[in-house]
């Protein structure tokens, strides 16, 4: 059992430290710092370009929604011309309205 750990002991250290990530399902070997930058954004934040080149995929546009007061056939009277103050509903009135952006 002896020789088995003198045997173990002398293997050198490996110097050389790989680092790998997995974009799309390819794992891929990087530097250090490829990779310290990719696992902050995240794998799936990657995709390919070519076999061996991949890029960062733009960030998503965000779908704005907001409320318009629009004039419609049948919607409400306001106090005042408040719009905080509903008085009644009547024809030729206004309404709030989504509408996204």
């Amino acid at each position: 059992m002896s020789e088995l750990l003198k045997a173990l002991g002398s293997i050198p250290p490996s110097d050389k430290k790989i680092h790998t990530v997995c974009i799309d399902g390819k794992v891929v070997v990087v530097s250090l710092a490829e990779k310290k930058e990719i696992l902050r954004n995240g794998e799936k934040a990657y995709y390919w370009i070519s076999p061996s080149e991949y890029k960062l995929k733009p960030p998503p546009k965000p779908k704005t929604q907001f409320s318009v007061l629009v004039k419609t056939e049948k919607g409400y009277t306001f106090e005042g011309g408040d719009i905080h103050w509903p008085n009644g509903i009547k024809t030729g009135g206004e309404t709030w309205l989504t509408e996204s952006e």
